[in-house]
């Protein structure tokens, strides 16, 4: 399959105007994405400038983001912190938004150019889809967002002429070996797996895992659901769902590798047989930084891997039979339709209900699986249909929680 026609490779005509502060919208920016982005908007602030600024509940850090990067507006999604915010922010020219329709409207705004999606799971969906609809270009964090409605959101980025910029370290890495590759034919794309905290590990180890071991990532820090996604390889499942709506693939050309050295962040191999990989520490700063240079490569003082220390770069394959989420999310991805969406909404469902303690690792596949089988499907859903079937999902996995 040529990449020759997909959108998110079209020339960037303002990339190379080296002295133009690209102004960035950041929905997320108290999590793991977006206090990392502020680090590398802070190092660079000759190129970037900070114009929203959005959280759900953590009031006393957007509080102090919005102090130091001054940006025009800030969301609090939890509306029962509006007054603490809107005080905290009076004596500035800071205008502060609330809930989901200030998320909305603030993405609707003209005055930014690049959307970091940051925003953790389905809630990431409606901001990004306004700021597409608002011509911005995208740079996607938020894995949900096409797992949950791929096709609308690249035909509508498309009828828009919208680019999507892919964060997330393995689809980062697609997308820089496919830089200058547009005429050429992709094989198949290898995502990498670090297996995460439970690699080789069987069942009768991980009925009794306990919330704070899940967290405990070899290689990542990241927040509480991905990390609880990599150690199920949820995570992985997504992405490989995330990695067919941004490089148009089938799923025949989509494997997942175990690589636990993350060193490797993923593989594009070409129908000659050639393999390009993109390599790094493990450091989200990296994809991150390229997404808002991007087409350029800008100097950072981020640490070099060293080829100097011994090191072993390992591969294996996953192990499906005990991490069954990777096999549900790899139904989900061959059936198509809505089958994502209700996956997603369960595995949210799900993860919440175990950083609460109250279901036990293994209930997660359990809850999920019996979501798919449950939640009614559609080959061809619109947004509303979309949105219902996200709804339902999660109605249903909650009602299997035990009370």
């Amino acid at each position: 399959m040529s990449i020759q026609s997909q959108f998110i490779y079209s020339p960037d005509t303002a990339g190379n105007a080296g002295s133009i502060v690209k102004r960035i919208a950041i929905f997320g920016s108290t999590g793991s994405i977006g206090t990392q982005a502020l680090e590398v908007i802070a190092a660079h602030a000759d190129k970037f400038s900070v114009e929203i600024l959005t959280a759900h509940t953590n009031h006393e850090l957007l509080i102090t983001q919005a102090l130091v990067f001054k940006p025009k507006y800030v969301v609090i999604t939890d509306e029962k912190k509006y007054t603490l915010i809107k005080n905290a922010l009076s004596s500035t020219d800071i205008k502060v938004l609330a809930g989901e329709q200030g998320l909305i409207d603030a993405a609707s705004y003209q005055g930014y150019d690049i959307m970091l999606a940051a925003i953790v799971g389905y809630a990431g969906l409606k901001p990004t889809l306004e700021a597409i609809n608002a011509g911005k270009t995208i740079a996607l964090a938020n894995k949900e967002t096409l797992v949950v409605a791929g096709d609308i959101i690249i035909q509508k980025a498309k009828e828009k002429n919208v680019k999507i910029l892919p964060v997330d370290s393995e689809h980062s890495a697609i997308f820089q070996c496919l830089v200058g590759e547009e005429k050429n034919v992709i094989e198949k794309i290898i995502l990498t797996a670090s297996g995460g905290p439970f690699l080789g590990r069987k069942p009768n180890f991980l009925v009794n895992v306990k919330r704070d071991h899940a967290l405990q990532h070899p290689n990542w820090s990241m927040g509480a659901k991905i990390t609880i996604d990599s150690a199920t390889l949820m995570n992985k499942g997504l992405e490989m769902i995330e990695a067919k709506w941004l490089f148009d693939l089938t799923p025949e050309q989509i494997q997942v590798v175990i690589h636990p050295q993350s060193i490797i962040h993923s593989m594009v191999q070409f129908e000659d047989g050639s393999i390009k990989a993109q390599m790094g520490l493990p450091d989200m700063k990296l994809p991150i930084h390229y997404a808002f240079t991007y087409p350029d490569r800008v100097v950072t003082d981020f640490p070099r891997y060293n080829f100097k220390k011994p090191n072993t770069l390992s591969f294996e394959e996953p192990d499906i039979k005990t991490f069954r989420n990777l096999a549900l999310a790899m139904e989900a991805l061959n059936k198509g339709g809505n089958m994502p969406c209700i996956l997603n909404a369960a595995n949210e469902i799900a993860v919440f209900a175990f950083l609460k303690n109250r279901v036990g690792f293994l209930d997660i596949t359990e809850m999920i699986e019996r979501t798919m089988e449950k939640i009614p499907f559609i080959q061809h859903p619109t947004l509303e249909e979309y949105y219902d079937s996200d709804g339902e999902a999660r109605v249903f996995a909650a009602s299997l929680i035990e009370m």
